[in-house]
């Protein structure tokens, strides 16, 4: 039995029977996380890729390891998460899930030296969309900390995934369209050449307000621009998102 305080609560995901911790005055994980995972394991059009080891940088209380575990068929998952509440939410869920190839370790990932961890077939990361000193400071600093840049900003997340792949390993980010040219140039600044952009909006003739980024290390300069992908049709999820929830029947 996995115990929980009385601000956290018990989540199904709707990934099989993979339930996560949260807490609600916190930072809890949103539609990007889904996105990125669907993303890595090849669902929004990008191709499969074959992965022993993957780490996820910034991990939260390890929504994305949960859901990729159980999209793909990868050996092992380190989840790595600056904030001791929210790793700690991880590692109960872990023991809630009863998954043996995931592992989460409380570090930051500025902190992480090139191979400490070991390398990396794939790495992912769902980083703070704000800029460093920008936006208005929430009254609860783990959701401050999830939500701007602190000690790492955009350009930490790169160049410690470019540190740590192995040569032709992937990069798969998730961020904000507003943000696409700092990406690219840190990206191939550290040797990872993006392959794969995928624009994600609201509904179709919105603006996008996502996009999904694969690059690979010592990949060839070939981008590519995928179909974008539409959240809602009406008032519903679109039938994209329903497949990448695993809701149709």
């Amino acid at each position: 039995m996995v115990s929980i305080s009385k601000q956290e609560r018990i989540d199904e995901t709707g990934f099989s029977d993979i339930k996560i911790i949260q807490n609600p005055k916190e930072f809890c994980y949103g539609i990007d996380a889904v996105l990125l995972s669907a993303f890595v394991a090849g669902e929004t059009g990008t191709k499969p890729i074959k992965c022993k080891r993957m780490m996820d940088m910034g991990t939260g209380t390890g929504i994305i390891p949960f859901i990729v575990s159980h999209k793909t068929d990868f050996e092992y998952i380190l989840g790595v998460e600056k904030q001791k509440t929210s790793w700690e939410r991880a590692q109960k869920g872990l023991d809630l899930n009863r998954i043996d190839n995931i592992e989460f370790i409380n570090k930051d990932i500025i902190d992480i030296r090139e191979g400490e961890l070991g390398m990396f077939d794939a790495i992912t990361c769902n980083p703070p969309y704000k800029k460093r000193g920008s936006g208005i400071r929430n009254d609860s600093e783990a959701k401050y900390i999830a939500r701007h840049e602190t000690s790492a900003e955009l350009g930490d997340f790169i160049r410690v995934a470019g540190d740590n792949l192995v040569f032709k390993g992937h990069f798969f980010m998730v961020h904000r369209p507003s943000r696409l040219s700092d990406i690219i140039y840190s990206m191939k600044n550290n040797e990872i050449e993006p392959l794969d952009l995928q624009f994600v909006a609201p509904r179709f003739g919105e603006k996008p307000n996502i996009l999904l980024i694969h690059g690979v290390k010592g990949g060839k300069n070939e981008l590519k621009v995928l179909n974008e992908l539409y959240v809602y049709e009406g008032d519903s999820y679109s039938e994209e998102i329903l497949n990448i929830y695993e809701r149709l029947d």
